[in-house]
């Protein structure tokens, strides 16, 4: 009896064993479930599992959603930012366009040419300038009307603060009166203004002319001297009026200082100075004597015909290439070739009676 009991008793103990392992190799879900006690555990704790499950795929579906928001919200700000960026680039297309007459600057230096350069360098090409001059301007001479060393000192008197032209218009009733340095220092000074009136300054100039005819009679025995020295001394007479005389009445070497000559020889930093004196020493300095005459003659036709005082014809200027200044005026060749004046713009020159060779018509009389 005791050994029935004993092993009922073992079966009845190892019913709960076996219940107790079942619940436990249940959640791990190796082990099938032997019966409903063993389902029911699993099925118990597999629905929290589940619930995660469920809440994290439903997190991640709502994820995209709450993305989707930003991602349809980038096209809308890529959208406005392209329509930023052609409004931009639009503006910027029209810019220029205002900014047109900006553009207008000089035009940059000829290739080759050095901002700065030694003292040999402008020498050479202060050479190279005057070369060029000398072929464009073979016929270079002084543009006012004389016959003798009297008519070309009163007209270089009376050239100031006018052009040539009008001194050559004025010069033949003048000199038909008054031939001589006598017959000028006898006039009566009303009578003398008026014919000099087109000139202007017509008072002052008469005071000059008088003065210095009346000085030729009787220091000079009525004839011009031949020396800057003696020159100098005559009323209205200054170094400029002298070199005029010297170098194309009596061949002696001399730089004509005017305000066409000072002006480019600044322009091509031949010199920096204002001074008219300074300026002829400088240039004397980079010259030979024996060019002196001819070279004024020739920068002073450049100043006149092609490169002015407001508006030089740079896009015309055979210089161009050797001019430190270039730019400093009209540089499209068409609107350049308007520019020029003179023979070379197809007028007539200042002279009446010009040179056999000047290859433009003379000018006309006064009145003409």
């Amino acid at each position: 009896m005791t050994t029935k009991k004993t092993a009922a008793e073992k079966t009845t103990a190892e019913k709960p064993a076996k219940k107790a392992a079942t619940k436990k190799a249940a959640p791990a879900g190796k082990a099938a479930p032997a019966g409903k006690a063993a389902a029911e555990p699993a099925t118990a704790e597999a629905a929290p599992a589940r619930k995660t499950a469920a809440k994290k795929a439903a997190a991640k579906k709502t994820a995209p959603a709450k993305k989707a928001a930003p991602t349809k919200a980038t096209p809308t700000k890529t959208s406005a930012t392209k329509t930023s960026a052609a409004k931009k680039a639009t503006a910027a297309k029209k810019a220029p366009a205002k900014k047109a007459p900006a553009k207008k600057s000089p035009a940059p230096k000829p290739p080759g040419f050095a901002k700065r350069e030694s003292r040999a360098v402008m020498v050479k090409r202060a050479h190279a300038i005057n070369e060029v001059l000398a072929e464009t301007y073979p016929y270079a001479h002084p543009e006012l009307d004389f016959e003798d060393p009297f008519q070309l000192l009163v007209a270089t008197v009376l050239s100031a603060q006018t052009t040539d032209l009008r001194v050559n218009q004025t010069t033949p009733a003048l000199f038909a009166k008054y031939p001589t340095p006598e017959d000028m220092a006898a006039a009566v000074p009303e009578e003398l203004e008026e014919l000099i009136r087109p000139t202007g300054f017509f008072r002052a100039k008469a005071r000059s002319l008088l003065g210095l005819s009346a000085a030729l009679r009787d220091d000079f025995d009525g004839e011009v001297p031949a020396t800057v020295d003696a020159l100098v001394k005559l009323p209205g007479v200054g170094r400029k009026t002298a070199f005029v005389v010297l170098g194309n009445a009596f061949g002696v070497p001399g730089i004509t200082v005017d305000t066409h000559f000072g002006r480019l020889a600044r322009r091509w930093k031949w010199t920096t100075s204002e001074d008219p004196v300074k300026v002829e020493s400088d240039v004397a300095a980079i010259f030979e004597p024996s060019e002196w005459t001819m070279l004024s003659h020739r920068v002073i036709f450049h100043g006149r015909r092609i490169c002015h005082s407001r508006r030089p014809a740079c896009g015309a200027c055979p210089v161009a290439p050797l001019c430190p200044s270039y730019g400093e005026g009209e540089t499209d060749p068409e609107k350049a070739k308007k520019l020029l004046k003179y023979e070379k713009g197809g007028m007539p020159g200042q002279r009446l009676k010009p040179p056999a060779d000047y290859p433009g018509p003379p000018a006309p009389p006064l009145g003409g």
